[in-house]
């Protein structure tokens, strides 16, 4: 019925079929996309530019465009870690280290915080390694990754012992991934019971 009906629709038209191959259609997208010009969007931009000189930064406005430049955020979370890597065993032995100039990829930022490359190394804190995960799990821009995705963006910026193991716990441990994710693996099979033998010897397994 579907089909009958667009060959109704379409009789009354003179066209032409040309075949495209898929490999040439490399902007099948576009045509899904809805194009929006800049003449058809309000920008409160001067109320933008307030906020962020509140914030005390560099702003430039320019004829069709605003630049920001530095662009810092700065939270008193980096306080609790440079406090929590004083008084972690590990992390005191990777600064004496590195203060004997012997720390290889470890180092000390100019803020005074140890880092791993260019990773914050996180003591063994419960707290704080508990908020560093909420947030990177729960907050309103990851929404709720799967391990390996939350693992690949942590580890980024954030480094210690066993990161992994206990980033894959805490997602298994999410009751909102649990209710919600995709069961991936295929569904068991049902168990079929075996036909009773009518004399003994009858059937064997």
């Amino acid at each position: 019925m579907r089909q009958r009906k667009w060959l109704e629709f379409l009789k009354d038209y003179d066209f032409g079929l040309n075949y495209h191959p898929g490999k040439a259609n490399v902007v099948a997208d576009a045509l899904s996309r809805k194009s929006l010009h800049m003449s058809m969007l309000m920008v409160k931009e001067l109320d933008l530019i307030e906020q962020f000189r509140d914030l005390s930064l560099v702003c430039e406005s320019t004829h069709n465009s605003v630049k920001l430049g530095m662009l810092k955020l700065t939270s008193g979370i980096m306080d609790e870690i440079r406090e929590g890597q004083k008084s972690d065993v590990l992390l005191v032995d990777k600064l004496t280290l590195v203060n004997q100039g012997q720390g290889g990829e470890f180092r000390v930022d100019e803020n005074g915080v140890l880092k791993f490359g260019n990773r914050v190394c996180i003591p063994d804190v419960t707290e704080l390694k508990k908020s560093i995960l909420e947030e990177g799990h729960r907050s309103g821009l990851s929404i709720h990754p799967r391990a390996t995705k939350m693992y690949q963006d942590l580890k980024k910026l954030f480094w210690w012992p066993g990161m992994k193991r206990e980033i894959a716990s805490f997602v298994y441990s999410c009751l909102t991934c649990q209710k919600s994710k995709i069961e991936h693996q295929k569904p068991s099979g049902l168990m079929q019971p075996l036909a009773i033998p009518k004399w003994k010897w009858d059937s064997i397994n």
